[in-house]
C-alpha cells in the first residue's frame, strides 16, 4: 500500500502523474489518497496531517508525502523507517512528528538510479519521490537507496512549558477545517482525574468544560475542550468555529492550569 500526502490539489496534472509513475514500475501497487490539500507550502500543516493519520494505516504502507517548497534546491530526498511503516519525501520538518515517538532511521536517497529520467527540477514528486517509493513497494530494502543519516531536519514542534507549579504554556498546533483548534496537550500532562479542576486560557477566554464528545451535553458554554482523535486536546464550539471565535491562529499560545482539589 502507498499512501499520498501532498499540497498539489486536485485541479492539475500532479496528482495524476504522481500516480501513473508508481503504477508504471509497480502495477500492483494499492494507492490511497490520504489528502492533496494540505495549504500550499504549509510544512507545519503537512507534518500534523501526517502524523495524525499514519496510525491508521496497516504495516508495509509507504508514504508519500510531498509538501516541498525547497524543490530542486539542495535539500535532501529522504526514506524514514519508523516502526513496520516508510515515508519518503523532502527532509525539510515534514516528518518532524514522527521523530517525536518512537526509534526511526532516516536515509539519504543518493542512488539515482531508481529516479525517473530526466529528473524535473520542479516535479520531485513526480520524478524522485513516486520512483522510490514505488521500487520500495517491490521489496527493495531502504538501505539501498543510500547511507543512513542522523541530522534530518527537524520543525521546532513545540512541548508545553512549565510555568509554575500546576501551570503550563502551551500553543495550538493545528487548526482543521472545522476551526477546532489542536493543542500539543497530551494526555502525559493532562488525565482525566485533572479535567475536573483544569481550565484554559486563550487571549480573553477562559474554557472550562470538557467534554468526551462534540455534542455533549449541550449546556451554556460556547467552547469547551475535547480530546481528538490524533490524542491532542482540542478546543472546538459546537457546529461552529472555535478558531473565528477565539479570533486564534496556529502558534497563539494557551495557559493551562490544573487547580488543587478543594
Amino acid at each position: 500500500m502507498i499512501a499520498l500526502l501532498t499540497d498539489f490539489g486536485t485541479a492539475d496534472y500532479f496528482v495524476g502523474s504522481v500516480k501513473g509513475v508508481i503504477l508504471s514500475i509497480n502495477p500492483r501497487a494499492t494507492l490511497v489518497d490520504i489528502t492533496h490539500d494540505v495549504p500550499p507550502q504549509d510544512i507545519e500543516a503537512g507534518a500534523f496531517t501526517l502524523f495524525a493519520a499514519h496510525s491508521a494505516f496497516p504495516p508495509g504502507t509507504i508514504f508519500v508525502a510531498v509538501v516541498d517548497p525547497g524543490v530542486g534546491s539542495a535539500r535532501r530526498p529522504i526514506i524514514v523507517s519508523r516502526g513496520d511503516q516508510f515515508f519518503v519525501g523532502p527532509d525539510n520538518g515534514l516528518f518532524s512528528y514522527l521523530y517525536r515517538t518512537d526509534s526511526h532511521q532516516a536515509i539519504h536517497i543518493t542512488k539515482d538510479k531508481y529516479f525517473r529520467d530526466p529528473v524535473s527540477p520542479t516535479f520531485h514528486g513526480r520524478d524522485v519521490f513516486a520512483p522510490v517509493a514505488a521500487h520500495l513497494s517491490t521489496g527493495i530494502e531502504a538501505s539501498k537507496f543510500g547511507p543512513v543519516i542522523t541530522d534530518e531536519v527537524r520543525l521546532p514542534v513545540s512541548q508545553p512549558r512549565k510555568l509554575k507549579e500546576r501551570v503550563w504554556a502551551a500553543q495550538i498546533i493545528h487548526i482543521d477545517r472545522f476551526g477546532n483548534c489542536v493543542t500539543n496537550i497530551t494526555r502525559e500532562l493532562l488525565n482525566a482525574d485533572q479535567e475536573k479542576t483544569a481550565r484554559l486560557k486563550v487571549k480573553d477566554k477562559t474554557i472550562r468544560s470538557f467534554r468526551t464528545f462534540f455534542a455533549e451535553g449541550r449546556g451554556k458554554e460556547k467552547l469547551f475542550a475535547v480530546w481528538g482523535s490524533a490524542g491532542f486536546l482540542e478546543i472546538a464550539a459546537l457546529n461552529r468555529s472555535a478558531a473565528k471565535n477565539l479570533k486564534v491562529k496556529r502558534g497563539d499560545l494557551v495557559r493551562l492550569e490544573i487547580s488543587k482539589r478543594a
